[in-house]
């Protein structure tokens, strides 16, 4: 188990015995790209997650090390100075660090090594992972609690200065989580609710494209948002009261449609029925009609595919052979886009060969070996016993 290697190591490396925290990756059941927008999303923490083993030190500095992918330690002075460092993972460590200085918070000295099972760019939010709990770890070294509404503010702040202006839905469903049930979040006013995920005799399973995504690499997540703020900004010209595309309707978009660009429409209008999939999928599962459930994922994922145009035509497939097999009811791709999994609600009955034959047929047509995990809902950022 990953979570025994991490704290196996800090142990041979640091001769103690240390606070293990996990960190979960996060699924989004439906509601994508409508955080940065106000909008509704309905996400939940998962099985899979970042482990990281801590424990204070007397060297006035911060010590952090992977040895799994990209293996290497970084050091970094309690007063922000630091060597030059190779892999990704640092950045996020580093803007972490400059914000608390920055906030004052008293960081005290720290070794730390992590490590974990959420396949990087598939979807599953491990930056958000990386982020939060790297923050809940220096909590437990310094004694100084940072309440989780902050924690999350701290780490979209440091994904904003790495160069992704994302919103607020990894980071609530990675530390607000609850095993058994989604997290429904209303972006607008961060007010929450929990909603049972399991459904009697259907399974939950992520298929892996393989399709890596890179968001803050990609300027295509950034030029969506920028779409949705220019129909902002027409609407406030005659409704200046308007703050985000959640006050925003479809006859809004009639009024403005001659003002802006077809595709900043079309992807404004995806939005607004995203907004209204989450609520329906929220009925949905609260009704336990499992068939409903699979039309709300298929319907968001065409809705992706040809009004926000962040799928690839990878998922698009695995989406189409599972329409076409019976027992599954529905798939959608889940995150930010370009790559990653998709989320897949399948007859527990006939889960192993639908497994076997969407697996083989996304093979058969795109040459690439996909990866599946069965999905289970865990609990949010917590010191792991």
């Amino acid at each position: 188990m990953i979570h025994n290697k991490v704290k196996s190591y800090f142990e041979d490396n640091y001769l103690k015995n240390p606070i293990l925290i996990k960190a979960p990756g996060r699924i989004n059941l439906i509601g994508e790209h409508t955080d940065y927008n106000q909008g509704l999303v309905l996400p939940a923490s998962i099985e899979k997650g970042i482990y990281f083993a801590v424990s204070g030190n007397e060297e006035n500095n911060i010590q952090i090390e992977s040895f799994l992918t990209q293996p290497e330690k970084i050091v970094f002075q309690l007063n922000g100075e630091h060597k030059v460092f190779e892999s990704f993972w640092g950045n996020y460590f580093k803007a972490i660090i400059e914000i608390l200085i920055a906030k004052n918070y008293p960081l005290k000295g720290m070794n730390c090594v992590f490590g974990g099972d959420i396949p990087i760019g598939s979807g599953l939010s491990s930056s958000a992972a990386l982020c939060c709990g790297f923050i809940y770890a220096i909590t437990q070294v310094s004694d100084k609690e940072i309440s989780r509404e902050d924690i999350a503010l701290i780490a979209q702040e440091a994904e904003h200065k790495i160069g992704l202006n994302c919103g607020l839905m990894d980071q609530y469903a990675v530390l607000f989580g609850k095993k058994g049930n989604a997290f429904f979040l209303d972006c607008n006013d961060l007010s929450h609710k929990y909603i049972p995920i399991n459904l009697d005799g259907y399974s939950w399973v992520l298929i892996n494209s393989n399709i890596k995504h890179n968001l803050a690499v990609d300027s295509e997540y950034n030029k969506r948002r920028v779409s949705c703020e220019n129909i902002v900004k027409q609407v406030q010209a005659y409704r200046p009261q308007v703050k985000s595309l959640r006050d925003i309707s479809k006859d809004d978009l009639v009024k403005v449609k001659n003002k802006v660009n077809e595709i900043d429409i079309q992807r404004a209008k995806y939005i607004i029925e995203e907004n209204e999939r989450v609520l329906q999928m929220m009925q949905e599962l609260t009704a336990g009609d499992a068939i409903a459930v699979g039309n709300v994922l298929k319907n968001g994922h065409w809705a992706m595919s040809t009004e926000y145009e962040i799928t690839t035509s990878e998922l698009d497939h695995l989406v189409k052979i599972g329409e076409e097999l019976d027992g599954v009811l529905g798939s959608r791709m889940m995150g930010g886009g370009f790559g990653g999994c998709t989320i897949n609600l399948i007859e527990t009955k006939s889960l192993d060969e639908n497994i076997k034959a969407l697996l083989r047929s996304y093979k058969n047509k795109t040459g690439i070996d996909a990866e599946y995990y069965h999905l289970a809902i865990d609990d949010g950022v917590k010191v792991f016993e």
